[in-house]
């Protein structure tokens, strides 16, 4: 869609299309709060800040409205709404080894099991072996540390998807 028609969307509208950029529904509240934007870059600039202004809380809820790394069944019944995102964004899961989304499934587990929460990474143009090197590399961070990390891609992962959200030209 243009910018002046998501411009132009009722609240509740925008709300959900905005929750399929980015799963914190405070996130997406003030995001709609702040229409109409004159630019794209207004978009992505709004969606930064909001996003840094936020509590670990807010992101944990964002972080919980994505499918693991290589969870297609996921994909397709619990993240209907991102589904067709989340498989293009994960596609360099398709071709992994049966070894390899096997890891990545034990080392999600045990991600998650550390740090309470699903191993986040913006997986756009990654292969499931980078992947699967990068949550490696993770585990070894400190809470602290991680949370930042995980934010950090989960604000990557928004302004892809505004960006696919507002790429239609009509």
């Amino acid at each position: 869609m243009t910018l002046h028609e998501f411009n132009s969307l009722s609240n509740e509208a925008a709300l959900d299309e905005l929750l399929r950029c980015c799963g914190s529904r405070r996130w997406a509240k003030q995001m709609v709060a702040r229409r109409p934007f004159s630019t794209q870059d207004q978009v992505f600039a709004a969606a930064d800040e909001i996003w840094q202004s936020f509590a670990e809380s807010d992101w944990r809820e964002a972080f919980a409205h994505h499918p693991k790394i290589g969870d297609v069944k996921s994909l397709q019944e619990k993240f209907a709404s991102t589904a067709r995102w989340a498989s293009t964004e994960q596609g360099g899961v398709v071709t992994a080894s049966e070894e390899t989304l096997r890891s990545l499934a034990e080392r999600n587990q045990q991600y998650e099991m550390k740090f309470g929460y699903i191993f986040i990474v913006c997986a756009t143009g990654k292969s499931a072996e980078e992947m699967l090197a990068l949550l490696n590399s993770r585990m070894s961070n400190l809470p602290d540390t991680e949370i930042l990390v995980a934010a950090s891609e989960q604000a990557s992962i928004t302004r892809l998807r505004l960006k696919k959200l507002l790429s239609v030209e009509s």
